[in-house]
């Protein structure tokens, strides 16, 4: 989705000077040469070690940017019980999905100016805690809680900060997540494209939305989350993930 967004923005905003691009695999920063109107800064970098953040922030002080957009779209997931997932891959979810994006997200903001647009990339396991997907789900409702409070300090300045929150995406996401297995149930007939995604997250942006839900679905989620007990949804998702 990272990647998507890169495209749209410098279809969409010709006002763009440059566009800063974090990823660890310098092959998937090349897929952008010769086809993004727009210079682009490619960063190879792990988000993860602090040696990488300090990078950032070097460029950061150098260049002193006006950061008019500001997308945090880094994170990864894995499912299984709670002490079955590797150490090393549970922690490197909260690094990444937690960690970074507070670290960037802070870093950059002297760099914000006023009427400017902040994107963080939740999910909607933020809704509800998530059996067999524990970690992930407390490191997106994490992202949501940190949104939504930021969007309110940031309201003085004309900052709008909005929270990305789709279902399941179809992206290589689900192949790390899964380790290769294919997602079943009412997962797979949810699934939307990452376009869709962007698209919506972009409008609901610059809309100064605090949440961006794309698609029926999820809406209709996000409300029986907060009309339900979460314990009877834990347990009707439990049982349907079994029953597949």
């Amino acid at each position: 989705m990272g990647r998507e967004m890169v495209y749209r923005l410098a279809d969409r905003f010709a006002g763009l000077h440059e566009i800063w691009v974090v990823a660890r695999r310098l092959e998937r920063l090349e897929e952008f040469e010769g086809r993004v109107p727009v210079r682009v800064r490619k960063f190879v970098l792990d988000l993860t070690k602090p040696e990488s953040l300090s990078v950032l922030k070097a460029a950061l002080e150098e260049k002193k940017p006006k950061v008019k957009l500001l997308v945090n779209a880094a994170g990864f997931g894995k499912t299984g019980a709670v002490g079955r997932i590797p150490h090393s891959e549970a922690l490197g979810m909260v690094r990444l999905n937690n960690e970074a994006l507070v670290g960037v997200t802070e870093m950059v903001l002297p760099y914000i100016p006023e009427n400017s647009r902040i994107i963080q990339f939740a999910s909607a396991a933020a809704f509800l805690p998530q059996p067999g997907f524990a970690v992930y789900a407390a490191t997106k409702a994490f992202v949501l809680s940190y949104s939504r409070a930021l969007a309110q300090e940031l309201k003085s300045k004309n900052v709008s900060v909005t929270a990305v929150c789709p279902g399941p995406v179809d992206t290589e996401f689900f192949d790390i997540a899964l380790n290769g297995k294919k997602l079943t149930g009412y997962k797979r007939l949810v699934t939307i494209k990452p376009d869709q995604v962007v698209r919506c997250a972009l409008r609901d942006a610059l809309m100064g939305k605090e949440l961006s839900i794309p698609g029926p679905v999820m809406k209709l989620f996000y409300v029986l989350c907060k009309l339900l007990p979460h314990a009877f949804l834990m347990n009707f998702v439990q049982w349907q993930e079994e029953t597949d």
